[in-house]
């Protein structure tokens, strides 16, 4: 009897070689547009080539819209889900027309479900006592100066990471700063006492690098569209954040566990709230601003809306 043939397939191009070429044509993005890309086409790449018949090995004239479909199904966010398809469909459209290994892009026509809206997150007062006091006691200044602007001005990461000390103004006794790296929405604030004592507490440490930004890392780095190389940078701070929060007792773990940094900022929107804020004040501080520079209250909205938990405490207070 005839022995079938085995068909074994030819060795695929290597991902990293495929991504060298298509940062080539990306070369009219900014640098943080391309970086995103890139990262979305290696994830995707990597994931396909583990589908079953590829043998590990990425194959892009194979990609279909069943793939990218469900790709993108294995995200979380709703925000995370366009921008890959974003991402993908302009790789899928560098490889019709400068590639010629797709006939058609297998993105079109796929269509990304808004995502339910959530309550942002608001702390309960356990989990303020526990971050506040494990930031105490780790007694890092730069870590409770980054933590204080989220806890108590609001800030995002990228704030507190991109922030300049041309923008910051703090002494003894008062403190503002100008704020807002995301969208290019720069406000004016104040700060708090207790953000403006950490502050320049870390501000006259010995642990600051001589830099354009206030908050620096332990060593140099290069990054595209910087005044210097020693910026903390966005992931620096996640990792300096899961780190603290590693370092937790038992107990005090299993109540921040899931905490992030941007959960600071949410309930720091619920804080000012219940201290009276309007929502117009919530929006300018927080910097949820239109492109005319009005509050964007509707966005506020979603940051300081009641939860279940805060509806199903008050039901105990109707009277019959």
């Amino acid at each position: 009897m005839k022995e079938r043939a085995v068909v074994t397939p030819l060795p695929a191009r290597a991902i990293e070689d495929w991504l060298t070429d298509y940062r080539l044509a990306l070369a009219g993005k900014d640098a943080a547009t391309i970086d995103a890309y890139l990262r979305v086409v290696r994830q995707f790449a990597c994931w396909f080539a583990s589908r079953p018949g590829n043998d590990g090995q990425f194959y892009p004239q194979a990609i279909t819209r069943t793939a990218v479909d469900m790709y993108l199904s294995t995200l979380k966010s709703s925000s995370h889900k366009h921008l890959a398809r974003s991402a993908l469909s302009g790789f899928c459209t560098w490889l019709i027309e400068e590639q010629g290994v797709l006939e058609k892009n297998p993105t079109r026509g796929i269509i990304i479900p808004p995502q339910a809206a959530l309550a942002p997150r608001v702390l309960s007062e356990e989990q303020r006592y526990v971050l506040r006091d494990l930031v105490e006691r780790e007694a890092d200044l730069r870590g409770t100066a980054a933590f204080a602007l989220g806890y108590w001005a609001g800030c995002r990461v990228s704030d507190v990471s991109w922030l300049l000390m041309e923008n910051l103004h703090v002494t003894q006794k008062a403190g503002w700063m100008l704020v807002g790296h995301k969208g290019g929405k720069q406000r004016e604030v104040d700060l708090t006492n207790e953000a403006r004592r950490a502050v320049y507490d870390y501000l006259q440490s010995d642990t600051r690098k001589d830099s354009a930004y206030v908050f620096t890392s332990q060593r140099a780095k290069n990054g595209e569209g910087e005044r210097d190389g020693w910026r903390w940078t966005e992931d620096g701070i996640h990792v300096w954040w899961q780190g603290l929060k590693a370092r937790a007792r038992r107990a005090e773990a299993e109540l921040i566990d899931d905490v992030t940094f941007h959960d600071l900022r949410h309930d720091f929107a619920h804080r000012a709230r219940e201290a009276g804020w309007s929502l117009e004040e919530v929006a300018y501080y927080l910097g949820h601003l239109t492109k005319s520079g009005t509050p964007a209250i509707q966005t506020t909205v979603r940051y300081t809306q009641v939860s279940r938990e805060q509806v199903k405490h008050k039901l105990r207070s109707i009277k019959g």
